[in-house]
């Protein structure tokens, strides 16, 4: 099922991710899509503020992956912006955090090759002049 939102501000971003939040179970894996600066981290940061409430996410660009505790389960947020093959995924312990916690990931347009089958995807797309509106596609 392919789902198409549009967003006119980060809040409408924030609140759609929430939405998507709602159904995410331990194991999902979600693929991020979307250039530089599109609001990839605040969606993430908004599916973060359901599943576990007092985290403080950030971009982990330069830590690779930062770890949020929810109430019984963990989200895993990637940011694979450096990855160049598949040893570097293997370095960072990419496929020991499958199916412990809902995995989600940034720049996932980096690694086609380990993005799981049965992954959500989520591409999010500058409209107009770029400013605030965006195009979020949810694939699930």
């Amino acid at each position: 099922m392919i789902k198409e939102f549009t967003s006119n501000s980060v809040e409408e971003t924030e609140e759609i991710a929430r939405a998507f939040a709602k159904n995410l179970k331990k194991g999902d894996f979600i693929a991020m899509y979307g250039d530089l600066g599109v609001g990839k981290t605040a969606f993430v940061r908004a599916l973060a503020s359901v599943l576990a409430k007092a985290a403080t996410v950030k971009s982990p660009t330069y830590t690779i992956v930062n770890e949020y505790r929810g109430d019984g389960i963990k989200i895993y947020h990637f940011d694979v912006y450096r990855i160049t093959d598949d040893d570097d995924l293997y370095s960072v312990g990419f496929y020991d955090y499958l199916k412990k916690g809902i995995c989600i990931c940034e720049w996932s347009e980096n690694i086609p090759w380990a993005i799981p089958e049965n992954a959500k995807k989520v591409k999010i797309e500058r409209l107009g002049d770029g400013a605030n509106q965006r195009k979020i596609t949810i694939e699930a």
